[in-house]
């Protein structure tokens, strides 16, 4: 599975730069444990992007992550990290941020 569309990079690109207010147009996963991502933007470069990252730890925190190692990742029974591709935000990444900190985990 693509981890990325053109739709979906468009709209990471025309989020503004280092803000928690704009809205995390993809969700990935680990569909084997723990691991969720909410990402609302994407650098120039094609490969860093910004969201809320939850590693499964009780600690989800806003910051970076590269798409071509989460791309690269192998997991168990052959799979690898996935797009959520039912996935419609429906709030800001800081409200995200905010209830994920209070709950341990995301939520979405």
């Amino acid at each position: 599975m693509k981890l990325m569309t053109k739709e979906i990079l468009g709209k990471l690109k025309s989020n503004p730069r280092d803000t928690a207010g704009n809205k995390p147009w993809l969700k990935l996963f680990n569909p084997t444990g723990s691991g969720t991502w909410l990402i609302s933007e994407i650098e120039d470069d094609g490969d860093t992007m910004f969201g809320l990252c939850d590693l499964g730890h009780g600690s989800p925190e806003l910051g970076y992550v590269s798409l071509n190692e989460l791309a690269s990742l192998k997991l168990p029974f052959g799979l690898g990290i996935e797009r959520d591709i039912s996935f419609e935000p429906d709030k800001a990444l800081s409200e995200y941020a905010d209830e994920a900190r209070s709950n341990r985990y995301i939520i979405s």
